[in-house]
């Protein structure tokens, strides 16, 4: 069973946890940390999606951010980034390689599979800009499919144009355009 600490919108904690069907069931915020591993290729800025495992409870089959995660009871946004990165890619990352974007709130509501879910996150967001090959990624394979690398400008036209084969909401590609202004990136 997974246990999350339930926070305010604004990401604070409240001092309470519940597992996380219950959170997902009343809709409770809770923390989440989204890794987007970004390269300028050809001179165009390319992030990794990943292509989610088609056995995930949300959105699967879907491409997604390339490393994104739920924050256990107790772990600090960056503990729950770091965590991700290695579960997820096999990329063991120091907290310095993260470039910190911001924090995010938002809610999905949808059905999946029948049951009704509220999901109402806190997110921290992150950049890694490392160099990485995709050959040398460990997926984990519950998780994620697939990867590949994809122009922003690319990414961005799927998102606004509601692809149902991606999970990557208008706040995301927002969050995204952020960083890449603050990590000097922007065009």
């Amino acid at each position: 069973m997974e246990f999350f600490d339930i926070r305010t919108p604004n990401g604070e904690l409240t001092g309470r946890v519940k597992e996380r069907s219950a959170i997902h069931r009343d809709g409770d915020w809770h923390g989440t940390a989204h890794i987007w591993l970004v390269r300028r290729q050809n001179g165009r800025l390319q992030v990794l999606l990943q292509k989610r495992s088609r056995n995930k409870e949300t959105f699967p089959g879907c491409l997604d951010t390339s490393c994104a995660g739920h924050l256990s009871a107790g772990d600090s946004f960056e503990e729950g980034a770091l965590r991700e990165l290695a579960e997820e890619l096999g990329i063991r990352a120091q907290a310095s390689e993260l470039f910190y974007v911001g924090l995010y709130s938002y809610e999905v509501q949808e059905n999946f599979g029948g049951t009704d879910i509220i999901d109402r996150e806190i997110a921290a967001v992150y950049l890694y800009l490392k160099p990485v090959d995709i050959p040398v990624l460990r997926l984990q394979e519950e998780e994620v499919e697939s990867v590949c690398w994809m122009d922003f400008e690319q990414l961005k036209a799927h998102s606004e144009a509601e692809d149902p084969d991606f999970c990557i909401f208008a706040w995301e590609i927002g969050a995204l355009e952020d960083g890449f202004r603050k990590a000097g990136l922007a065009d």
